[in-house]
């Protein structure tokens, strides 16, 4: 550490520079010199290209105008169409954050504008998209980070001191071991552990949600796994199962960094508070609270795809786009300068969709991937996009023609949105009867999410979105938010779509709409997201005829005679020809493939064409195993 910054402080001119903090892996400058404020980015730049590091140069206190003049002036040179929604002055950083519907206009062409606010005012601007949909999560989890400017700083900079902390790769023997924690041979509870002589790295620590109170958790009680000693976290993307269990280790007294984008951080808390809120509807006690995700907020970083960050003086990683839900990431991890290089795909898409783009595949270096086969057996594959499609609006159109409503129990991320596209489409073009579609559970708020994060969305959506074309914000939509809207949509006599959560029928609004309307063959009920094994949902979809339910402490027995389909086409897991492909389109091509996150018969299946096909090394872990990667 001490080295780095001493190289930087000798190429720079005496006493230009008052402080030096590190923001994680990025290196801040602060000065209280006007000029070399306003002058010193060629010199910066000039430091970057020489020790290959992020440097940011921002004015010390001293030069920052006051909070109230640099408002006036960022509200004056701000063109009204950028329709400022908040301006956040964090004095600790000296940053002001704009928050804006129109980010685009709010930096200006080339970034002129934001260019004169740094020149006029000294305080270092960022930009971020205000969500066309309200959206409370979001707006509280950016008030947690501001209300934490100073800790923030210093967390930042804890970090910064580990990663530069010296490091001699000659004076230990050097490998890479991998623990299994939890999606060994299964779906759920994904929990990977990486381990060097160096570093310990949390690849997601998720809930199996449909599982026995026994299995639901990965395995944190092994000799491998000492909380106080985990150096980071790494979030792929915001599904229960990869990320549910993580505000607990905060509040086990994990203190470090927890790594994933944006969306996936808003969209994690989201679902957390949601697993709290369901938790206590099932009258046991939950895991963690509120407070438990404020930390986890509070210690987040987030990384754009593409950027490549330190996370340890061993260990860097690059986010690439997954294709799976709104923010999800493959994580490219290079150990030890080129020691070794593994990408952890966790759960991606490998085909075209109409929210998300296809899941990457070109990477800088690559010896070893670890794989998801939830789909990865031989029988598992999906139709066409377009056919699963048709048959989605056929079913639909059929239900409504006998004056039944659709219940589509959805996972909040991903499909929803996708089935909301859909459906919206169809009935602007008049394919289906205009009908209410009706948004339960924490569905709506997830959808105003992805209207706050475009840029990670389908081109052709993103567009929209920045044209105020929005889809999701049809008057099509409308949002159930409270017990009494729920029960005159239940009553009301009028054919409708409900979209709702949980996507297993395990627990959530979707669980009581199935309790009232399964006994009708009139309605239907569609399944488009993988269905858990011992979940309500796999059950009705292996053939359950009654489904038992504790109303007020008294039992209930629904028959089921509603119609019960299933379109697996919409998935957002890639089907087994996806999985084969993506091996087959890989580049560079990998010398080892661990599959998981898949039932112990696909894995082992998977595993087996891979190695015949490809001839590359290939195994399928269970819990609990280790595997030496190097």
């Amino acid at each position: 550490m001490g080295d780095i910054v001493k190289t930087i402080l000798n190429d720079l001119p005496k006493e230009a520079v008052k402080e030096v903090f590190f923001e994680g892996a990025n290196i801040i400058l602060y000065t209280d010199k006007r000029s070399f404020f306003l002058e010193g980015e060629e010199k910066i730049k000039e430091i970057v290209s020489k020790i290959k590091k992020r440097i940011e140069l921002r004015a010390g206190e001293e030069l920052l105008e006051k909070e109230e003049k640099a408002r006036a002036f960022i509200e004056g040179i701000v063109p009204a169409e950028a329709e400022i929604t908040q301006l956040v002055f964090d004095a600790q950083r000296s940053i002001v954050v704009i928050e804006a519907k129109k980010p685009g206009i709010a930096i200006g062409k080339s970034g002129e504008v934001l260019k004169e606010i740094r020149k006029n005012v000294f305080w270092t601007p960022q930009v971020k998209r205000s969500p066309a949909i309200e959206s409370k999560i979001t707006t509280a989890i950016r008030r947690v980070l501001y209300q934490n400017g100073a800790y923030r700083k210093k967390f930042l900079h804890g970090i910064g001191k580990r990663i530069y902390k010296e490091w001699n790769p000659e004076k230990k023997e050097e490998w890479v071991r991998l623990s299994i924690l939890g999606a060994g041979r299964q779906v759920g509870r994904s929990c990977l552990l990486l381990h060097t002589p160096e570093s310990k790295i949390l690849l997601d620590c998720g809930i199996d949600i449909a599982s026995s109170e026994r299995e639901r958790f990965p395995y944190l009680d092994v000799p491998e796994f000492n909380i106080k000693e985990i150096d980071a976290i790494i979030i792929s993307h915001a599904h229960l199962d990869h990320s549910g269990l993580v505000p607990y280790l905060y509040k086990m007294g994990y203190t470090g960094p927890v790594y994933m984008t944006e969306p996936t951080r808003d969209i994690a808390a989201l679902l957390a508070l949601d697993f709290i809120d369901v938790s206590y509807k099932k009258a046991a006690a939950p895991l963690y609270n509120a407070s438990d995700i404020n930390d986890m907020v509070k210690h987040s970083v987030c990384l754009e795809y593409g950027s490549v960050t330190d996370l340890t003086p061993d260990i860097r990683i690059t986010f690439y786009d997954a294709g799976h839900a709104l923010g999800s990431s493959m994580i490219h991890i290079n150990v030890g300068n080129g020691l070794h290089n593994l990408l952890y795909t966790a759960d991606m898409k490998f085909g075209r969709t109409r929210l998300l783009e296809i899941a990457e595949t070109r990477f800088p270096r690559l010896e070893t991937v670890i794989m998801e086969a939830t789909y990865g057996g031989k029988g598992d594959i999906q139709p066409s996009r377009k056919d699963e499609e048709d048959i989605l609006l056929n079913t639909i159109k059929n239900t409504l023609e006998r004056k039944g409503k659709i219940l589509m129990p959805v996972l909040g991320v991903g499909r929803s949105q996708e089935v909301m596209l859909v459906v919206e489409e169809a009935m602007r073009n008049n394919l289906l009867p205009k009908v209410p579609i009706y948004i339960d559970g924490m569905v709506w708020d997830v959808t105003a999410i992805h209207t706050a994060y475009p840029e990670f969305m389908h081109a052709a959506i993103k567009n929209q979105i920045f044209r105020n074309e929005n889809p999701f914000g049809s008057e099509l939509f409308k949002r159930i938010g409270s017990g009494q809207e729920r029960k005159e949509v239940i009553e009301g006599g009028g054919p409708c779509i409900i979209i709702a959560t949980s996507g297993m029928l395990v627990g959530g609004a979707s669980t009581e709409y199935f309790r009232e309307l399964a006994d009708s063959k009139r309605n239907t009920l569609i399944f488009t997201c993988y269905q858990g094994v011992n979940s309500l949902g796999r059950q009705v979809q292996e053939g359950l005829q009654e489904a038992r339910f504790i109303v007020e402490d008294k039992e209930e027995i629904v028959k089921i005679e509603m119609e019960i389909v299933t379109i697996a086409g919409l998935s957002g897991h890639s089907d087994r020809n996806q999985l084969i492909s993506f091996i087959r389109n890989i580049q560079p091509e990998p010398k080892k493939v661990i599959l998981n996150h898949g039932e112990s018969s696909k894995c082992l299946d998977l595993s087996s064409s891979l190695f015949r096909m490809f001839h590359v090394e290939t195994c399928a872990p269970r819990n609990l195993e280790v595997v030496r990667i190097r």
